[in-house]
């Protein structure tokens, strides 16, 4: 992907995420499998047979969990998850981490404006996202009532977006 302009030029400039370099002209799974700290969101991504819709043109905007994240589950969790009878419910809560749309921190920042303290993001999955502001930090807080922290944003991929959180979001 090229980009006109020194604006958006310099919006996507190379992140570094789990030690490795995310490029901008890169799809969203081409970077991830290089980041240590997602190895498990990109075996799940791979379990659910993922990979082929998240190296589509999109755009998508992805709340990626980190390792850490995933270990925070309930023992077991995960192993379950990535067993191919549970493929259902694994695509479930991976779907419900993307939302259609390219939306960086502003585009989010604007959205909590304009909703009045929070933003209604429809996930892929079908159930909502709610986005709000803590500080100058975005919150994400899922069906549940789990709140995931935006620890990297704005990490820019050719088909959108994605914000490295910390914790798992799960529907309802």
């Amino acid at each position: 992907m090229t980009t006109t302009g020194t604006a958006m030029g310099a919006m996507e400039q190379t992140k570094m995420v789990g030690g490795a370099p995310m490029y901008p002209s890169k799809t969203i799974v081409a970077n991830a499998v290089n980041s240590k700290d997602h190895t498990t969101l990109v075996a799940a991504v791979k379990a659910a047979g993922l990979v082929d819709t998240l190296q589509g043109p999109g755009p998508f905007t992805v709340f990626a969990p980190t390792n850490m994240a995933f270990d925070a589950l309930p023992a077991g969790t995960v192993p379950t998850l990535l067993k191919p009878e549970n493929k259902a419910t694994l695509t479930k809560v991976l779907t419900y981490h993307v939302v259609p749309g390219r939306l960086d921190a502003d585009a989010l920042a604007s959205q909590i404006r304009a909703g009045g303290g929070k933003a209604m993001l429809k996930t892929v999955e079908g159930e909502p996202l709610v986005a709000t502001m803590q500080g100058s930090g975005i919150v994400v807080t899922d069906a549940k009532g789990g709140m995931a922290h935006v620890t990297t944003s704005d990490v820019y991929q050719s088909n959108g977006v994605i914000h490295v959180v910390d914790k798992v979001l799960l529907p309802g």
